[in-house]
């Protein structure tokens, strides 16, 4: 899929009316949320049947006491890990709000989701902050130039959802640019990273996965998001930063939301 898409986008480059193409979105919307339905079945099952006896909170994939600070924290160190990689230094992560919250909730997905909105956060960081200082080369940067990511984790007793907040100073998204980011076809990598990552088999052990790269992150975040219920959000002030809103739902209030 990954192949095709990247093949498509080479050939539109110059027209950019595909970006509207619901058929095309509508088709990968589908194909996704599919799979994430098939993935949580076969996954489900093969975790029961290999029940672990000491993880009493774990009911297959479910985990009936995810701790989104812990999520967070764990993602922040895997993102930074990549974005010194590529820049030699990473913004500081700070997670904030109801630090002690736990609920029922599938912790892959949420990984996966806070992996992806922190590896674009520090992307924008590390590169607005090449901007506003007139340096062409991220190692002459210092941490002091990076302004920190943060991380809001809300939530009360009688809330609908649980709210997680991604906020960033990286300089914004310009409004017109906005719907282009959830599109499957769209990415801000170049085109040498699109290619190597189409092309690599995983035979490479010296490949290195880029902070971004075939422009699947977004959507494919917000289809984990709204298969149970809930949904992700951004809203973006273009010369300042960008805040990504995750709404993940209590299991159990919301059916599969088939295609």
């Amino acid at each position: 899929m990954a192949r095709g898409a990247h093949e498509l986008r080479t050939k539109m480059s110059a027209r950019e009316t595909f970006i509207s193409d619901h058929k095309i979105h509508g088709f990968l919307d589908s194909f996704y949320t599919s799979r994430i339905g098939i993935r949580m079945i076969i996954g489900q099952y093969l975790a029961l049947r290999r029940c672990e006896p000491h993880r009493r909170e774990c009911v297959g994939l479910l985990n009936t006491a995810v701790i989104p600070r812990d999520i967070a924290t764990d993602a922040a160190r895997h993102a930074a890990s990549l974005c010194e990689r590529q820049f030699g230094l990473a913004p500081e992560v700070q997670v904030r709000g109801r630090l002690d919250l736990s609920f029922a909730y599938v912790p892959d997905h949420l990984y996966y989701i806070m992996l992806e909105l922190l590896k674009n956060s520090m992307r924008a960081t590390v590169e607005n902050a090449m901007l506003r200082t007139n340096k062409t080369n991220a190692f002459h940067l210092d941490h002091s130039d990076l302004p920190p990511i943060r991380v809001v984790v809300a939530d009360g007793e009688d809330n609908e959802d649980v709210a997680l907040k991604v906020s960033d100073e990286g300089g914004g998204i310009p409004r017109s640019h906005l719907p282009r980011v959830w599109s499957y076809l769209f990415t801000t990598a170049s085109f040498d990273a699109q290619k190597r990552l189409v092309e690599d088999t995983g035979d490479n052990s010296d490949f290195a996965a880029p902070l971004a790269g075939l422009g699947y992150g977004l959507p494919i975040s917000r289809a984990y998001c709204r298969y149970f219920g809930g949904d992700l959000t951004i809203m973006s002030m273009e010369g300042f930063g960008t805040d990504a809103f995750v709404y993940l739902s209590r299991l159990g209030d919301h059916d599969e939301p088939l295609p």
